[in-house]
């Protein structure tokens, strides 16, 4: 049979849209062309949207009733307003939690689709739906609890028990899986292992998820990413839907290779974060490693000023005290004063991937000035200040030489092997690995202790007056 020309506009449509995503992602890679991609991407959307709304045909040659429509354009119309609402409210501190609550409603949906298709007739493979329901399921839960541990909401659970739990409720799930796609089950057994397929692998979002300590959450975001990504792609395959398909692998693939890396930035394999998360344990050396020393703002700012290099490690502290904006303007005094200034960035800085270099372009920080850790760590024994701000766990050295410590092989950004080190911290609390930092007690370190938007107005107030 010749495809219609509706047919043949409708996929080409889809073409076109998968391009417009695959534009949007590679202008995504770069901070100075991010806006473009994001407008990119969702010119895609749109297109696809319309596509389907005006050229969608089912197999008796019918297209989409006005009624439903009208219903589907006031749900985008009500969900793209919340959206633009909750985005501009949003604070830059929250933006972890933000990317999780979008992953899990990218995930119910994908599993609301599966749960409606699976009695559907005309669905071509019901191991593919019940696929994307557990899939979608897992990220939905997962990525809730993730945004309630990010939120301070949500603690941890560190037991054995959950392990054997996590495996067993697996197992339940393949077996389910197995049984519904098979045909094994009744007619009349089957809306009810449906059911309960669901609430399973709900569940088991829930107590993969809340194990994981707060150290591995960029690892959990970036999975929980590539699952909404998976689970998308399922609902693709369900409705035969290029758009949605190519969508789908493209955040899939993305979340996979950005797990990977987030994995080898700790050197951890992705078992070992959901069975050995960081906080669960102790350092065997976890006692004071000598004593501190502070520095006044006065001296701090003189050794800032008469630098040659000076490299900045942000970490969550700074977003946190919301001093990215007041950390450039340092920057900025700096280099009017011929000071080489940079910033370290390591991979799982902040509590999701790329926390840092977004925070900072933020604050209009050049995105050139932006160093990953291994470009910039062979430079630190010629670097004369190294200012950690708010970063704790990986500037620890404790992860090169203390191989007691459940840090001990994840590589860091070496601020200890700088001339000098400032830390700018709260207090001498640990990290999220919950172990003592012995960076702090190094010779050449100092203390200055406040919140980080404070201390950095009153270096900034410092720098002016010498």
């Amino acid at each position: 049979m010749v495809p219609s020309t509706e047919v043949i506009v409708l996929e080409f449509s889809y073409l076109l849209s998968a391009i417009f995503f695959v534009v949007g992602l590679r202008f995504l890679s770069h901070p100075d062309t991010a806006q473009k991609g994001n407008l990119w991407a969702a010119t895609g959307m749109i297109l696809a949207i319309a596509a389907t709304l005006l050229l969608y045909r089912n197999s008796a040659g019918e297209g989409i009733p006005l009624s439903n429509a009208i219903i589907i354009l006031i749900a985008i119309a009500l969900a793209g307003a919340t959206g633009v609402i909750i985005a501009r409210r949003v604070q830059m501190t929250a933006m972890p939690q933000l990317v999780s609550f979008f992953n899990a409603t990218g995930g119910g949906a994908s599993a609301l689709v599966a749960l409606m298709e699976f009695s559907n007739p005309e669905n071509a493979s019901t191991l593919v739906t019940m696929i994307g329901l557990v899939i979608g399921s897992i990220a939905f839960s997962g990525s809730l609890i993730a945004y309630g541990k990010l939120d301070g909401k949500v603690g941890d659970i560190f037991s054995a028990v959950m392990t054997y739990l996590n495996l067993l409720m697996l197992a339940i799930i393949i077996t389910l899986v197995v049984v519904i796609s098979t045909g094994w089950a009744s007619p009349e057994l089957l809306p009810v292992l449906v059911y309960a397929l669901l609430a399973i692998s709900l569940l088991h979002g829930y107590t993969i998820v809340m194990p994981i300590g707060g150290a591995d959450m960029p690892v959990v975001i970036s999975l929980l990413n590539s699952f909404t990504g998976i689970a998308a792609a399922m609902a693709g395959f369900i409705y035969d839907n290029k758009a949605m398909i190519l969508g789908g692998i493209f955040v899939g693939a993305a979340g996979i290779i950005l797990t990977y890396l987030m994995c080898r930035a700790m050197n951890r394999s992705l078992i070992n974060v959901f069975i050995g998360s960081f906080g669960s344990r102790q350092s065997g050396s976890d006692s004071e490693a000598g004593t501190i020393k502070e520095i006044s703002y006065s001296d701090a700012s003189i050794l800032l000023s008469y630098s040659k290099k000076v490299v900045i490690i942000p970490g969550y502290g700074l977003a946190v005290a919301h001093a990215q904006h007041i950390c450039s303007e340092l920057e900025g005094l700096l280099e009017e004063k011929g000071v080489d200034v940079r910033y370290a960035i390591h991979p799982v800085a902040g509590r999701m991937p790329g926390h840092m270099n977004v925070l900072l372009a933020e604050a209009e920080v050049s995105y050139d000035k932006l160093v990953e850790m291994d470009d910039i760590n062979p430079e630190m024994p010629n670097v004369d200040v190294a200012m950690v701000i708010g970063a704790n766990d990986v500037v620890n050295p404790a992860a090169l030489d203390d191989s007691s410590s459940p840090i001990y092989g994840m590589p860091i950004i070496k601020a200890h092997e700088a001339k000098n080190v400032i830390v700018l911290k709260r207090g001498m609390g640990k990290g999220y690995a919950a172990i003592e930092n012995h960076l702090f007690y190094r010779d050449q370190t100092r203390m200055l202790f406040g919140n980080a938007k404070d201390t950095l107005q009153k270096l900034v107030t410092e720098v002016k007056v010498l």
